[in-house]
């Protein structure tokens, strides 16, 4: 296991998927980074993108894995588009929301005009005005800067 794998490595569902443990209809795989059809897709040819590593959410890949992630994220992309004739496709990472497996992966679904997917899951809204929008800009900024 690597260093960032601990225990929960081992009972992961990802995890034995990305070592042949379990069955996974793959569609594309390399040293860091294992692509496989969702078994409960939202439209035929739903993929999922896994790093081999047992990473949690976004923020905590390793540098030496963003690259080939989203390598293999953008080239799943256009496979899906081009292979089942779609119009588009959609990208969306979960962290721990919704993330129905602790494993980080990427989904990848093929989109068509009129699928009836309706720009995001969630219902959206507004900023209260001006204020707080840059109260939320200022707090984020501050955080990126304050981590290096």
């Amino acid at each position: 296991m690597s260093p960032r794998a601990g225990p929960e490595a081992a009972g992961c569902l990802f995890c034995r998927i990305t070592r042949g443990e379990e069955p996974a209809a793959v569609v594309l795989e390399s040293s860091t980074v294992v692509a496989f059809l969702d078994h409960r897709p939202l439209f035929p040819g739903h993929c999922l993108v896994v790093p081999r590593e047992h990473v949690e959410t976004l923020g905590d890949l390793p540098p030496h894995l963003t690259g080939p992630l989203f390598e293999t994220v953008s080239r799943l992309s256009r496979a899906v588009e081009t292979a089942l004739a779609a119009d588009g496709s959609f990208v969306a990472v979960n962290n721990r929301v919704s993330q129905s497996v602790p494993h980080l992966h990427a989904h990848v679904v093929p989109r068509r005009r009129g699928d009836g997917l309706r720009g995001f899951f969630w219902p959206r809204g507004r900023y209260a005005g001006a204020e707080e929008m840059e109260e939320t800009r200022r707090r984020i900024a501050e955080t990126i800067a304050a981590s290096g």
